[in-house]
């Protein structure tokens, strides 16, 4: 297999956790020489051996905080042939210009989904618990208390689109005897029927299901699709997550709902804005659960995107297909 000239481009906070010590010797098996690693700033403002290892590279492995490759950034990159990038949405630094080059694109972001649908799977185990009800009454009440609950056996889980983070998530559920159910207006009744999920509408979905879980990519037509009247549909003691992006959900009216609504939880993983303003009634109603955007890949587990961007590298150098290549058609339809 031959060895390309290669360079690792990312915001210097990603450094370890993306690209780690294994990762790294990985990468001396397959790149020629030395694989130095720089951010766009540095990139920018101190050039030298950042700007002639640039020069060189065919290859680079990109992360969180990729510069944008516009014309000037290709100027500098004369040899680049492919830009494998070790994190999700392409969309912040591929650019006209880089298709009009040919440059081969590959993303991470079924990996990235990996870790979203685990995080996803053990918010929906909980909450068919009643989980996060339990531990604040037994927290108020200093004993025992316990409510009739769904359970994890033959309740209804529902899924808001059935893209990559939904087709990891559906296989790990599979062990646990709950119904998927899913609204996906592009998922034909041929691949619902062999991922084995019942298609519905979005009202039955979200009268019908125990928990409701979020995957829509953020879209322009899909800004606020999920309003107030959605969440008033819901079945007593049900719950909503959101691991997608927070302006999805109109959030005025799913407050609203709230308020109204003490038995249902929502539990955020994302808002709108992000984080929520220090007096949105998010932080301090008692049937909110938020946490600051881990669904994703991190600190360690970022070991995985980078590990999926050099397998990808490896298949690049041998000719076989790519995994996760993006390419120009595509853009129009990802986050």
């Amino acid at each position: 297999m031959r060895k390309p000239a290669a360079l690792i481009l990312l915001d210097r906070p990603y450094w370890g956790n993306v690209y780690g010590p294994a990762e790294r010797k990985r990468l001396e098996g397959i790149v020629s020489g030395p694989c130095p690693m720089d951010d766009a700033v540095s990139l920018r403002e101190r050039g030298g051996a950042s700007a002639q290892a640039l020069a060189e590279a065919e290859v680079v492995f990109g992360g969180w905080g990729m510069p944008r490759c516009d014309e000037a950034f290709l100027a500098a990159a004369p040899n680049l042939k492919a830009i494998f990038f070790a994190a999700g949405s392409v969309k912040g630094f591929v650019t006209d210009a880089l298709w009009a080059r040919g440059i081969v694109v590959s993303s991470a972001n079924s990996v990235l989904a990996v870790t979203v649908a685990e995080f996803t799977l053990a918010q929906i185990l909980l909450s068919l618990k009643l989980a996060w009800r339990h531990v604040a009454d037994m927290r108020a009440a200093r004993r025992p208390v316990r409510h009739p609950m769904p359970g994890i056996y033959d309740s209804v889980v529902g899924l808001i689109s059935v893209g990559a983070v939904a087709r990891h998530l559906i296989p790990l559920l599979r062990p646990f005897r709950v119904e998927v159910i899913a609204y996906d207006p592009f998922l034909s009744d041929a691949a619902a029927q062999a991922l084995g999920v019942r298609k519905v509408s979005l009202e039955e979905l979200f009268e019908t299901a125990h928990v409701v879980s979020l995957h829509t990519p953020l879209l322009p037509e899909t800004v606020g699709m999920i309003r107030g009247h959605h969440f008033a549909r819901m079945r007593p003691d049900a719950a909503f997550i959101n691991t997608a992006r927070g302006a999805i959900v109109n959030e005025r009216e799913l407050i609203e709902v709230l308020y109204r609504r003490p038995d249902l939880h929502a539990l955020l993983d994302v808002t709108h804005p992000e984080p929520p303003a220090p007096d949105s009634p998010l932080y301090t109603l008692p049937n909110v659960v938020l946490t600051p955007h881990i669904a994703g890949a991190v600190d360690g587990e970022c070991r995985r995107l980078a590990a999926m961007a050099i397998d990808e590298c490896e298949r690049y150098l041998v000719g076989a297909p790519l995994h996760g290549q993006v390419d120009e058609e595509m853009m129009a339809t990802i986050a």
